[in-house]
């Protein structure tokens, strides 16, 4: 053998190895994003899960259309992480939390289990669910602040991760002022779980967010308004300040 073909069986048998290990090195990045979203969202292979989904208001047992967008996105986020979905409506979910997974939909005047949720998990958040128009109608209480809605203009809704238990499965809120909200929720998580995971981990979280002029961009301009954890998880107290939102 001489060096010309020698050379040429190394290069060949080093490029093999390099794409080995490139292969084996991209497969295992991809095996520990994908277990750390599992474990984010709860959802080991083949697990099963819960989509509480809410009513249409105007509309007897229908799911508005923009919580049907929100529903797809969810959807493919399940999918990814190798489980599968139920779909149950919020008013016949009665059920405790904690075993399966849940992504549930929607704020307590549409929902009634997010209703619950907020009750038993995030006491420190109250809703203003009066039918009656008003400035405050709709409205966020978290903690002490005050968070009202101008509608297409500036709008709230809280995006949280809640457990009940170390070894319990979360629930994710979705609990937006109008339905548009809770698609701009939705894909704030697909587009940040990967963040949102190495920030957080496993723990509970309650994020408020403010979709900006729905009017003209639908649910894609969110910004992170804070991390209201601490006052979601504590009984409110009085109102102390009250916010208008601005554009």
């Amino acid at each position: 053998m001489n060096d010309d073909v020698r050379n040429i069986i190394l290069g060949v048998v080093a490029a093999g190895i390099s794409a080995a290990l490139g292969w084996l090195t991209r497969t295992y990045l991809w095996k520990r994003k994908l277990r750390r979203r599992q474990a984010f969202f709860g959802l080991p292979d083949n697990s099963e899960c819960l989509l509480v989904v809410n009513r249409d208001a105007g509309h007897d047992g229908a799911v508005h259309r923009f919580d049907v967008f929100a529903l797809l996105e969810l959807a493919s986020l399940i999918k990814d992480c190798g489980a599968h979905a139920q779909i149950i409506q919020g008013d016949l979910a009665q059920q405790g939390f904690g075993e399966r997974t849940e992504f549930c939909l929607g704020g307590p005047y549409s929902n009634r289990r997010t209703g619950a949720h907020l009750g038993s998990l995030l006491p420190g958040v109250k809703i203003n669910v009066d039918a009656d128009p008003g400035p405050d109608r709709q409205s966020f209480q978290i903690g002490s602040e005050r968070y009202r809605m101008e509608q297409g203009v500036t709008e709230y809704v809280i995006l949280a991760r809640i457990t009940a238990g170390q070894d319990a499965r979360p629930v994710f809120l979705f609990c937006g002022q109008r339905a548009i909200t809770n698609q701009a929720a939705t894909r704030y998580l697909a587009r940040n779980a990967d963040k949102l995971a190495r920030k957080h981990g496993n723990r509970s979280f309650c994020l408020l967010l403010k979709v900006v002029n729905s009017h003209a961009y639908g649910p894609d301009v969110v910004e992170l308004v804070a991390d209201v954890t601490r006052a979601a998880q504590e009984p409110a107290p009085a109102i102390r300040t009250s916010h208008r939102a601005t554009g």
